[in-house]
């Protein structure tokens, strides 16, 4: 099979939800606001809490089953994104992840030095940083475009001197859509002495990615997002996290993955990520894809997923960005964004969702926590936007419905 085969019906048969009675007849256009688990995913957390809900690392056979599946998670998950084991931890959220890194970095920067955050971002990757300023270090904002949205690295370049430590950026914005490059970003980044911290978030549900040929210093995403439980999952590499004042117990200072984790685990939904991982040998499998090499194989499903999103994306975004009531949020063509497609209408966005609602499409309106990044493209806040975001387990079928749908609501 080429990447552009994906076969969808095996697709969804890794999806319980689409034989759930009560879903039937719905479409689902709010993946971006998380999606639906997979069945390895269902069937790891159930085991666990059926068969091994207890303290792990204990030398007892439950135990050692426990803490195995937790170790098995961070392996796993840990080679698909080409960083070391200990560089990848787990946390309750990736804003509760990001909200710990701002206090370590807010210890080990000096006053007068200087980081840049964007107005792009969820607020979960702009607001704990900025909030470094308390303690007097300068926050440069990176600005949007206020027409597109875009990020222009040229921008980035006359922001960056020997007083910055940490450039803050995301993958894809949550509204915008458009991909941002995150290798070339790093570069600049580091060749001015910086460390970068990208928000993988709105991006990873399309695609886990090789992060250490990226680049990052830190890449962060949420579980919940591809297809697992509600963690957040956080690579820090390993010059930056030993540098970082640790913020775990002090005995756990020497174990990567425990310095910026204060909370203790959750067990269950942490040995349950594992799960994503079967899910992806799994589609690379189906499809004929490498035998061996963890970065390889899941940069194959990667392939396959973005080229499926691709073909379904480019109508939806044709269907909108000619509309005299409709502007579209972002890049108009399919190939330089994620599947998640903010609209500012005439009409209240939360207003035309419910309306879609009762079309069986399961959508939302609001600011999605992009606040930022909607004032400074001018979207009226009374009215925020549409957002309609799919991933690849969604059919062509279910795009045409949400097409009729809007042509009826429009």
């Amino acid at each position: 099979m080429s990447v552009a085969d994906l076969d969808i019906d095996f697709v969804r048969g890794q999806f319980p939800a689409f034989e759930e009675p009560t879903l039937q007849g719905q479409a689902f256009f709010e993946n971006a606001g998380g999606s639906y688990t997979c069945k390895p995913v269902i069937d790891r957390l159930m085991r666990y809490y059926t068969q091994r809900k207890v303290q792990p690392y204990a030398p007892y056979a439950a135990s050692q089953l426990a803490g195995g599946e937790m170790d098995e998670a961070r392996v796993r998950l840990a080679a698909i994104l080409g960083v070391e084991t200990d560089e990848l931890s787990f946390g309750p959220s990736t804003s509760q992840n990001v909200y710990v890194l701002a206090q370590a970095f807010r210890q080990w920067m000096p006053p007068g030095s200087a980081i840049i955050v964007t107005n792009q971002d969820h607020e979960a990757n702009t607001g704990p940083w900025r909030r470094l300023a308390e303690a007097g270090i300068e926050v440069r904002e990176w600005q949007v475009d206020p027409e597109t949205g875009h990020l222009d690295p040229a921008a980035l370049a006359n922001l960056l001197d020997d007083k910055v430590r940490l450039v803050c950026f995301p993958h894809c914005s949550n509204v915008v859509g458009e991909i941002n490059p995150v290798a070339g970003i790093t570069a600049m980044a580091h060749a001015a002495g910086a460390f970068t911290c990208v928000d993988g978030v709105s991006y990873a549900p399309h695609g886990l990615v090789d992060v250490g040929l990226a680049g990052a210093d830190i890449y962060l995403f949420s579980a919940y997002k591809t297809y697992g439980p509600h963690q957040g999952i956080m690579v820090i590499r390993r010059a930056l996290g030993e540098m970082l004042p640790n913020q775990g117990h002090y005995f756990n200072a020497a174990t990567l993955y425990q310095r910026f984790t204060p909370a203790g685990p959750d067990h269950a939904q942490v040995a349950a990520c594992a799960g994503m991982a079967d899910y992806l040998d799994l589609l690379c499998d189906h499809h004929g894809g490498p035998k061996s090499g963890a970065v390889a194989r899941a940069g194959f499903v990667h392939d396959l997923m973005r080229a499926h999103e691709q073909r379904l994306l480019q109508p939806l975004l044709d269907a909108v960005k000619d509309r005299n009531s409709v502007r579209l949020i972002g890049p108009s063509d399919a190939s330089g964004r994620a599947p998640t497609v903010a609209v500012a209408l005439t009409r209240s966005g939360e207003d035309v969702a419910a309306e879609l609602a009762r079309a069986g499409i399961m959508v939302e309106g609001g600011d999605f926590y992009a606040v930022r990044a909607l004032e400074a493209m001018g979207v009226d806040m009374a009215k925020g936007v549409l957002r309609l975001s799919f991933t690849h387990y969604t059919t062509s079928g279910e795009v045409d419905k949400l097409l009729n749908a809007l042509d009826g609501v429009l």
